[in-house]
């Protein structure tokens, strides 16, 4: 049996609210988020306040027509929201952003900034609210691959407090602190210089409500991403690696960080960046220049899904210089192959919030 939304909205609606005797989808009650994942169905569910006192027969209900009306096959998470909300905890930033995704790299020169560009505007391409935020503090280099490296964000007084607001080109708000430096000037800062500045980044920044906030990691592990780790509940990563073994044996590393029991942030998976060359007057031809298969070797050793191959090919190139990455243009080749990325990590992200409990921040001594 395939599952699809209009079954699951169908079968919801015969589920009525006592308090008013319309049913629940009419009523507004069901959050656009129907998620499945072969026979396992969630979404969430609006009540007015947590002392509803209606709320845990409707609940029960809901699932109850789901296994009368869909199958009794179908595994129901049911998840509740509130239009009278608690406030935040008090240490808890971006309380809008519903899932970060930090695009990591073991080494330089594999192409994760090119990765987590396309991945951001892919996102918006699908319909999701998107940031991206620019967390290599030495070397940024968002600004130019989206040509604003003029731009300079200016700061609004929210509610008594002051706030940066982002920039925004092709739907993704964006924040790097190449807005702030001579893009011709080495930054010259120790590591708590950096890594404060990048904490001013996340709750100074007036991100809104975001559907993703994509995180473009420095290569390596660093203060940066201690910083990382301990301020943000990161959702997952995702892992960017040519198929040489020099990339893939510091890859490995960069998945090791993510998986110690100390931090604990699941693996999205791996894109094997630079997989083949193609020539543009030989479409159809690859070379593997590289390697072949090193990506999908390590994916499978370590347990994890491979996301995408992504072609060596002059498109990706240009495109990424001339602040104009390959997926603003989702018909080129290049820029599909970015497209069906975004929508696997969508996929896996919603897989992972499924099966797993939220991320929490790391903890310091």
């Amino acid at each position: 049996m395939t599952l699809y939304p209009k079954l699951i909205t169908d079968a919801l609606s015969t589920v009525r609210y006592p308090g008013t005797g319309k049913n629940i989808v009419e009523s507004g009650m069901l959050e656009d988020d129907i998620r499945i994942d072969g026979m396992k169905v969630s979404f969430s569910l609006i009540f007015e306040k947590k002392t509803d006192p209606f709320r845990r027969s409707v609940l029960k209900a809901a699932e109850t027509a789901i296994h009368t009306y869909v199958s009794e096959d179908v595994q129901v998470s049911i998840g509740e929201k509130f239009k009278v909300e608690l406030p935040p905890e008090p240490d808890k930033l971006l309380p809008e952003v519903k899932n970060i995704i930090a695009v990591s790299s073991g080494k330089g020169g594999v192409g994760k900034s090119t990765v987590a560009a396309n991945l951001a505007i892919g996102l918006v391409r699908l319909g999701y609210r998107v940031g991206l935020l620019d967390t290599d503090i030495f070397g940024p280099s968002m600004p130019k691959m989206f040509s604003v490296e003029d731009e300079r964000p200016y700061a609004q007084n929210i509610n008594g407090r002051d706030m940066i607001l982002p920039i925004e080109k092709y739907g993704v708000k964006l924040m790097s602190i190449g807005f702030f430096i001579n893009p011709d000037e080495a930054a010259l800062w120790r590591g708590a210089m950096a890594c404060n500045a990048l904490k001013q980044f996340i709750s100074d920044v007036l991100w809104g409500p975001l559907d993703y906030l994509v995180l473009d990691t420095p290569p390596g592990t660093s203060d940066i991403h201690l910083t990382l780790l301990q301020t943000l509940a990161i959702t997952g990563a995702v892992i960017v690696s040519t198929p040489q073994q020099v990339a893939l044996a510091d890859a490995r590393k960069g998945i090791n960080m993510y998986m110690n029991e100390k931090v604990n942030v699941p693996i999205l998976g791996l894109v094997e960046n630079m997989a083949w060359f193609t020539p543009l007057q030989h479409p159809d031809e690859k070379y593997y220049i590289f390697g072949n298969g090193g990506c999908k070797q390590l994916a499978e050793e370590m347990k994890v899904p491979l996301l995408g191959q992504i072609p060596l090919v002059q498109d990706v190139c240009e495109s990424g210089d001339a602040g104009e990455p390959s997926v603003v243009n989702p018909v080129t080749p290049a820029g599909n192959v970015f497209l069906q990325l975004a929508a696997k990590i969508v996929t896996q992200v919603d897989k992972r919030n499924m099966e797993m409990p939220r991320t929490e921040r790391v903890k310091t001594d």
